[in-house]
């Protein structure tokens, strides 16, 4: 097996541009490492499309080889390939069955297929003896798409347990409070993340919406206000900026914005 040092040495040095020349100009065909090398490369300065035709090159040579087709779907993931991404996984559990990571890869495919029910099965194999990490995160979301809000809240409360400031759960759990209709939680939820994340585009925009329900018109101009400081463009927030100035009373002594901005929890954490 050949070894090229410059690659090797310029990718170590987070050189990857550079590496990635020198292993192009080295010239004559690649052998099965340097193609993994250069795949390797690929992948990490974002160009999916080609480290997928690397890996590619890697795996025709080595069929059995569970890392390179497990890094194959991951970039065809990352690049959006959903279908195709989702085959090679279940190439990789076909080849070591107790890849949990390629278990979860696949369930991520499946959910954005829309084959939630299927995607809820593997999170749940792979999430089995877990107490948190992404299997477990991959079963309280396939349950929220679900619309079995109580059993996704016990998961999340479940990951919760294990990290307290964990952004993505608690964004999760405002969605599904305004999913539900249930005020109370989209306001004790989003407090929480406000009070890690002062700046957090779902907890202010959770807490503008409750403001909005419960006529808190003095809290939900605040809250629009404070998410336009964040997202200055966002349409939805100037909007209900513009709703709670509306519903104020003409003597209100709020400050007036002239520069539009919007943002509102509209759903699901993508």
């Amino acid at each position: 097996m050949r070894y090229m040092d410059d690659p090797v040495r310029l990718r170590s040095s987070g050189r990857l541009t550079e590496a990635l020349e020198a292993l192009v100009a080295s010239g004559g065909e690649l052998s099965t490492y340097d193609s993994a090398l250069r795949g390797e490369i690929e992948f990490a300065l974002g160009r999916f499309q080609d480290a997928a035709l690397s890996y590619f090159s890697v795996v025709s040579s080595e069929p059995d080889n569970a890392k390179a087709h497990y890094n194959l779907a991951l970039c065809l993931q990352k690049a959006g390939r959903w279908d195709t991404a989702a085959e090679v996984f279940q190439l990789v559990l076909q080849l070591d069955s107790e890849c949990s990571e390629a278990r979860v890869g696949l369930g991520l495919c499946l959910l954005n297929l829309n084959r939630t029910e299927e995607a809820l099965g593997h999170f749940t194999q792979a999430s089995d003896g877990e107490e948190g990490g992404p299997p477990l995160f991959g079963v309280a979301v396939a349950l929220q798409l679900l619309n079995r809000f109580e059993e996704a809240k016990e998961v999340y409360e479940q990951l919760l347990a294990s990290d307290s400031n964990s952004e993505e759960v608690l964004s999760n759990l405002i969605a599904m409070g305004i999913d539900a209709n249930d005020l109370e939680e989209i306001r004790r939820h989003s407090q929480r993340l406000l009070d890690k994340q002062p700046r957090s585009l779902p907890a202010l925009q959770g807490l503008a919406t409750v403001a909005l329900e419960e006529s808190e018109t003095d809290d939900a101009a605040s809250y629009c206000d404070r998410i336009l400081e964040v997202a200055p463009d966002c349409l939805e927030a100037w909007h209900n900026f513009r709703i709670a100035m509306e519903r104020q009373p003409l003597e209100s002594s709020l400050p007036q914005r002239s520069t539009p901005a919007i943002a509102v929890l509209s759903g699901r954490k993508q």
